[in-house]
Parts: structure tokens; C-alpha cells; sequence
């Protein structure tokens, strides 16, 4: 079985040699691959509790660039190993080029536009710093999006990542729309508009928001009457419960790739409510309606939702979603084909 490394920037907590992210596709990716390759995982060390154990054999966490550079040295010897990294941040486009150095051409999925997260986060600089690190890593990688506008132009791979399993698509439960419940699951930044989302229905007290997304012994600064945190899930019949016992999900980020959440949503039967900067999300979709950032549009589209939810739900029906059995075998095949 050949060497797949996967390279990622993301937190990572080690507690009794088990280790745990927050972020569910860092878990089940290289879980999935490793029926497929020999999986090294190499990711940031993180001294907050995280909430998904990453079941891989393999994994090495490290606490600075020099330890994280060390480790791909101790791997990158052997010529069959793979290196596949995850995003472009400061340290995998460091690790990128180190790669190059030895003569290894990575491949470097990239599962959101980093130029509009970029500039969310560091404001005009932003993108200035993410376009001089992706141009560098589109020249001397291979790159794998999820979306072809992430490519901006240049050569790659496109593949259709998802969590969907048989437990999504079965069972599916009749939304109640007596009462306006929406529903949130991701993370809480500020680049995922969850804070623009709460300040918009705080006028809107008929209307109820539940986040599912917060950091395990975090102290979130939301404190807000018709408003409910919970922690990251990481259970997946509790998480169709949560879309179950709410009827329209919202995804309120500036800024998105091919966010799974929105799958989940269309798998359990929940009309989505997206704001105009990631209206591309939509693509095919059926049951995805787009707002615009203010109080008096989010309310109106909740209504028609509401109105005409009987017919919505019907073109929904129509909705071909990908499986997560689907993209592992996408994505196995694309890094075995990519020298």
C-alpha cells in the first residue's frame, strides 16, 4: 500500500494518545483514505479540547514550523510517498516549498476561495498575502478544488466532497413550521457571518436561531434571548436530529467553497437560506433561497419559505446529492493518477 501524507494547519488536541479536531472532513477524509493508502497525518498542535478523534494510526502534531518541516523531512525520503495538503495557509505553503526543494510536487486541495477569507479575516491586506502564496503553490503543485472558481483560472482537479451517508438520506421527518426555527452548524468566526446572522434577528424575537459549532470549554460572546449555542456534534444521529427539530437552515458565511453543512440540510429536507455573497453555492441545488444582509429581506424570505414549503419540499425531491462514498473514491483516484 503506497504513503499518502496529508499536510494540514488544522488544530489538533492530543489527550492519552487519541487525537481530536474540530473540523469533521479533517476526520473522516483521512480516515476514508486510509482504506486506500498508508496515511500519515502531520497538523498543528492545539491545547484546547477538540471534539472529533481522528481514528488514522499515523499522526504527528507539532507545536512550531521547525518540528512540522521536521516531521515531512523524516517522510519525504521515500520516492512513492504522496504528499497531499490541505489549504493554503502559512504553513502549508511553507511546506509546499520545502516539498519542492526535495523534489516532490504536492497536491493541494483547496476547499474554499482563501481570497475571500482572507480579506474577512485581515481586511484589504489579505488577499495581497493569499494571491503571493497561491500563486506560488499553483505553479508547483497539483491542485484539487470543489468549486472551479477556486482555481481562478489555473490547471486542476475538481472533485464533489460530502458526509452524506445511508443515515442521511433515511428516515427523513416532516418540518413543523408553528414556530420559526432556524438552524446554524459551523464554526463561530467572523468569517462565517455568524455574528452579522445574530446582530440581523435580534429585532426578529418570533424567530428562533440554534448554533451548533462551539469550541468544547469555550466561553462564546453571544448572549442573546432567541438565540442557543451547543458544542460541536460529533455524533451524526444527534446531528439529524438538530436539522430534524428545525425548519430552515441558514448559512450566513461572506465567504464559501462547498459547505457540507448546506448538503446536510438538503439530505434532511430543510429549505436553506444563504445571503448573496455565496449565492454561487446554490449551483443545481433545489430548496436554496438567497437573502439579502438586512432584517426586513431575511424576514420576507422566511415567509415565502414558510408559505410554500409544501411545493418547495417536492423540488427538493429532485436533488441528486453526492455521498461521501462518492468523493472518497474521487478523490483516491485523483491523488493515484497525479505524479
Amino acid at each position: 500500500m503506497k504513503k499518502l501524507v496529508i499536510i494540514s494547519n488544522e488544530s489538533t488536541f492530543e489527550n492519552d494518545g487519541k487525537y481530536f479536531c474540530d473540523n469533521l472532513d479533517m476526520k473522516s477524509t483521512p480516515e476514508e483514505l486510509s482504506n486506500h493508502y498508508e496515511v500519515y497525518l502531520i497538523a498543528r498542535k492545539s491545547n484546547k479540547v477538540r471534539s472529533h478523534e481522528i481514528k488514522v494510526k499515523n499522526i504527528k502534531i507539532c507545536n512550531s514550523f521547525f518540528t512540522f518541516l521536521f516531521q515531512i523531512l523524516r517522510l519525504v525520503k521515500d520516492g512513492d510517498t504522496k504528499f497531499l495538503l490541505i489549504s493554503i495557509t502559512p504553513y502549508t505553503f511553507l511546506a509546499c516549498i520545502f516539498l519542492r526543494l526535495f523534489k516532490k510536487k504536492p497536491i493541494v486541495y483547496l476547499r474554499s476561495d482563501g481570497y475571500g477569507e482572507y480579506k474577512v479575516i485581515l481586511g484589504f491586506i489579505g488577499p495581497i498575502i493569499y494571491h503571493i502564496m497561491f500563486s506560488t503553490v499553483s505553479k508547483i503543485s497539483h491542485l484539487i478544488s470543489c468549486r472551479d472558481y477556486i482555481l481562478k483560472g489555473k490547471k486542476g482537479s475538481l472533485v464533489y466532497p460530502s458526509q452524506l451517508n445511508s443515515s442521511w438520506l433515511s428516515n427523513i421527518k416532516t418540518s413543523n413550521f408553528k414556530d420559526i426555527k432556524l438552524l446554524y452548524v459551523g464554526r463561530i468566526r467572523k468569517e462565517k457571518g455568524i455574528f452579522s446572522l445574530v446582530k440581523l434577528i435580534e429585532s426578529l424575537q418570533e424567530i428562533s436561531l440554534t448554533i451548533v459549532g462551539a469550541e468544547k470549554n469555550s466561553k462564546e460572546t453571544i448572549n442573546q434571548n432567541n438565540v442557543n449555542i451547543y458544542e460541536i456534534e460529533s455524533k451524526t444521529q444527534n446531528l439529524i436530529k438538530y436539522y430534524d427539530d428545525h425548519n430552515i437552515f441558514i448559512l450566513p458565511s461572506f465567504t464559501e467553497g462547498y459547505p457540507m453543512s448546506l448538503l446536510e440540510a438538503l439530505a434532511r429536507m430543510r429549505p436553506v437560506i444563504v445571503f448573496e455573497e455565496i449565492k454561487h453555492v446554490i449551483g443545481d441545488k433545489k430548496g436554496i433561497f438567497v437573502s439579502k444582509r438586512n432584517s426586513n429581506n431575511l424576514l420576507e424570505t422566511i415567509n415565502y419559505i414558510k408559505e410554500n414549503i409544501l411545493e418547495i419540499q417536492e423540488e427538493m425531491k429532485k436533488n441528486n446529492l453526492p455521498t461521501n462514498k462518492d468523493f472518497i473514491k474521487e478523490m483516491s483516484n485523483l491523488i493515484f493518477k497525479l505524479n
